[in-house]
């Protein structure tokens, strides 16, 4: 099985630490690369070409919506996981335009977390 290849993308640095320490210890998963704002990411996203790209919603650079919209730009094959402790609809529906593909709220289960990585990447749940 491939490793499936991904960028996590938040402001908190805490929050960036846990979702790498989650996610690289799966076997099948691999942290390519970690940013702390929207242009990072971008600049990453277009380095990497990761499978799935986890952004928080609210970053500085103009948050997860733009970061989304560039990253379907520059990494067209890499799809979008929003994690964010906003829940409105208003910031659902913003990224959904923008093209993030799945939406969870902060706080969900770890479990959750790698199940909505795996599914976007194609991988088969374990």
């Amino acid at each position: 099985m491939t490793e499936l290849r991904v960028l996590i993308s938040d402001d908190d640095v805490m929050i960036r630490d846990v979702l790498r320490e989650v996610l690289d210890s799966e076997s099948d998963i691999a942290v390519v690369a970690v940013a702390g704002d929207v242009d990072e990411a971008i600049r990453l996203a277009e380095r990497h070409r990761p499978a799935v790209a986890v952004l928080d919603v609210r970053m500085p650079g103009g948050g997860g919506a733009r970061a989304a919209r560039e990253i379907a730009r520059c990494s067209p094959g890499t799809a979008i996981l929003a994690f964010s402790a906003y829940a409105d609809r208003a910031s659902i529906a913003g990224l959904a335009a923008a093209g993030v593909t799945e939406y969870l709220v902060k706080g969900a289960p770890n479990s959750a977390i790698v199940e909505a990585v795996r599914r976007l990447g194609g991988q088969p749940p374990s």
